[in-house]
């Protein structure tokens, strides 16, 4: 069920939400977690609302989607509640703030708190460099921004310049997967301490950049970082590990003394490295490492 709401008010817009949910026998219990969408580009909405929905799936919750339109000459609020199979295993309210409403977003999004429960903020888009400073970013115990039409090296320089305790981005859980293997491979009996690692990727994949830092704190070593396939390799001395993706769904698990293997490796939804990182509200301090990590990498093309 969707009902539309425009030109209203914050006091309308609950008494609206409580009628629909008793009306159609939704209820609030068991709702984990409240998660503010910040969109500030309209053509995101539908997209995000539908990654945070699958997401909800796993973290039922109640789904506040912020969507700013400040450019706009009207000071008005437009609203819609969503509930039922529009909504996943949540129910959603999103928010269309016109004109000056956009620049008190908090204010407007305060009274839509279900109370005590964690609050979780996530931009979809180009979120702000200090997501901590910004109006939904400080209700947030985490933070999550991305993924981002910026050029990595540039965005994360300004993660790791505006970071603050409960910051993430989503380009974070694409690679666990890819640091689980990584680690496992390193394990191995005749594999000497690693001296230097590569790791390729798209220019525009933050994702790679983000492995990178990661290899560089995680070893302690020279990290380069290449434009090309996915992959990632780590010497010792004559000795290589590589992991190098094949196909979309498949990489190649490369070690010293042993047959190559076929691993599944496939690309992560959006919704599913949302969910990710909604398992956990405690601070990500290897994600803050890997960050940190980023400044020491070397790029070649």
């Amino acid at each position: 069920m969707i009902v539309d709401l425009p030109d209203t008010t914050t006091k309308n817009v609950i008494q609206r939400l409580y009628e629909v949910r008793e009306a159609g026998g939704a209820v609030t219990l068991g709702r984990v977690l409240t998660l503010v969408v910040g969109i500030g580009d309209e053509a995101d909405t539908e997209r995000s609302i539908e990654a945070a929905n699958e997401a909800s799936r796993e973290h039922p919750c109640r789904i506040i989607v912020v969507v700013h339109h400040s450019r706009s000459e009207r000071t008005v609020l437009d609203a819609q509640i969503r509930v039922g199979a529009d909504a996943g295993a949540s129910e959603v309210v999103v928010l269309r703030l016109h004109g000056a409403l956009s620049s008190h977003s908090d204010s407007v999004v305060t009274p839509f708190l279900l109370p005590d429960t964690p609050i979780v903020t996530w931009w979809p888009g180009d979120g702000p460099d200090v997501p901590r400073e910004d109006p939904l970013g400080r209700i947030a115990l985490r933070r999550i921004t991305g993924p981002s039409t910026a050029e990595p090296r540039d965005l994360l320089q300004r993660r790791w310049s505006g970071y603050a305790s409960g910051d993430t981005d989503l380009a974070w859980p694409a690679i666990t997967a890819w640091r689980a293997l990584l680690a496992t491979a390193v394990e191995h009996p005749e594999f000497s301490p690693i001296d230097r690692a590569e790791v390729t990727g798209p220019a525009d994949d933050p994702s790679a950049d983000l492995l990178a830092g990661w290899l560089a704190t995680a070893l302690d070593v020279p990290v380069i970082r290449r434009n090309g396939a996915e992959g990632a390799a780590l010497h010792s001395g004559d000795d290589t590990v590589s992991l190098m993706r094949v196909s979309d769904t498949v990489a190649v698990l490369s070690r010293p003394g042993e047959r190559d293997s076929r691993v599944a490796l496939a690309h992560r939804h959006e919704w599913d490295c949302l969910a990710e990182e909604l398992r956990r509200l405690d601070p990500d301090e290897i994600y803050e490492d890997a960050l940190a990590g980023a400044a020491r990498v070397t790029y070649e093309s």
